[in-house]
């Protein structure tokens, strides 16, 4: 990811709409659709600059990771903890650990050999656990957005399945969200194409045009568990290596 990508991140991430309404969807899935003991262990992936660390501390005890070093600075000021220095497929560090839950937000599209990785963060699942993770929707939707961020791709809900299936993966739920403002995404895409626009589009907008966006990309919490949408900017997945224990 380019530095300048990682500092907005760090900037923006307690206050931006997207962060802020991702991580109450990503709350819901997580109260609604994981059964975690008392005492879950929990892992994020990747974690960034930090963000989601909060909101996983509210189910159980959080270790995590990252490769990029000033991320992990970060990322520590933020949450109080001590961020492992690591990367996937090849470095998943805490080997001696096994997790309840292993988050993984925005970060598979980022990683060339998508299977390795899921892989790798399977024989980090205790025998019930669950990965909860997220990855930008429909290659057609491909953008500027997604070369600044350097992805490798974008995926679909039977995409993602049959990766999660060949690295002895069962996916119990998989839906897309960010919906509601699918169209206005669509269309802004398409301008900004149109015309050439280079403008970043994780940027904060006007304070009443933030709130706006995050009470409707929010309102899909409501959602989780209940209805699955056809369609969506972003596509959510809980993944199992134990079908039994559904």
């Amino acid at each position: 990811m380019d530095r300048a990508v990682f500092d907005r991140m760090a900037a923006l991430e307690e206050v931006q709409w997207w962060f802020v309404a991702r991580r109450e969807i990503l709350s819901a899935v997580i109260s609604r659709l994981v059964k975690l003991p008392d005492d879950a262990r929990i892992l994020e992936a990747g974690c960034g600059t930090g963000g989601n660390l909060g909101m996983l501390a509210k189910f159980g005890h959080i270790r995590a990771f990252e490769l990029d070093a000033d991320a992990r600075r970060t990322a520590e000021v933020k949450s109080g903890i001590a961020i492992a220095e690591g990367s996937i497929p090849d470095a998943v560090p805490f080997a001696s650990e096994k997790f309840d839950l292993i988050g993984l937000f925005d970060v598979l599209e980022h990683i060339e050999d998508d299977e390795a990785t899921l892989g790798a963060l399977a024989n980090r699942l205790t025998s019930d656990g669950r990965i909860v993770m997220t990855v930008p929707a429909f290659q057609w939707l491909w953008s500027r957005h997604d070369e600044r961020h350097h992805h490798f791709r974008r995926y679909t809900r039977a995409q993602l399945a049959d990766v999660a299936a060949k690295a002895g993966l069962h996916m119990e739920y998989g839906f897309y969200f960010n919906t509601a403002l699918f169209p206005l995404a669509v269309a802004s895409r398409a301008v900004k194409s149109l015309f050439r626009i280079e403008k970043a589009d994780d940027t904060l907008p006007a304070p009443h045009v933030n709130a706006a966006l995050r009470a409707v990309f929010a309102a899909e919490k409501h959602l989780v568990g209940r209805l699955s949408l056809p369609v969506g900017l972003s596509l959510c997945a809980v993944l199992t290596t134990n079908p039994a224990s559904q």
